[in-house]
């Protein structure tokens, strides 16, 4: 069974950075693709980022573009997400995602992950 944990979520002023870690782990664990989400209190879990196994494919939010950058190191089946000039409206759980089987489009959709971590706290302070 695959599992996800992430780790390096904090407080942090704005306009400060933060590397979030997701650590996968089962016997079959090889990711096609792997993403982050983000959920804050009221509002509904939304698309970050997400890459493919190659690492070539990157995908953001348009909210993120430019200050995000997600990464995957597939010898150590650990995904990050360096985040940089971070704003108040950043504040929110992450949650890691991973994704088996191919997939050609649709890398926003939450439905489209199989296996989730527990999320860290991410707070950014104005």
């Amino acid at each position: 069974q695959v599992q996800l944990v992430e780790s390096g979520g904090g407080l942090v002023q704005a306009g400060g950075s933060l590397r979030l870690s997701c650590a996968g782990s089962g016997r079959t664990f090889s990711p096609y693709a792997m993403g982050w989400f983000r959920q804050a209190p009221g509002k509904e879990r939304e698309f970050v980022a997400a890459i493919r196994r190659s690492g070539d494919n990157t995908y953001y939010a348009d909210s993120v573009k430019g200050r995000f950058t997600i990464s995957r190191d597939n010898a150590k089946n650990t995904a990050y997400l360096q985040m940089n000039n971070l704003k108040p409206e950043d504040t929110a759980v992450y949650y890691c995602a991973a994704r088996s089987l191919s997939l050609a489009s649709g890398y926003e959709r939450p439905a489209n992950y199989g296996a989730w971590g527990q999320g860290t706290q991410v707070t950014v302070s104005s």
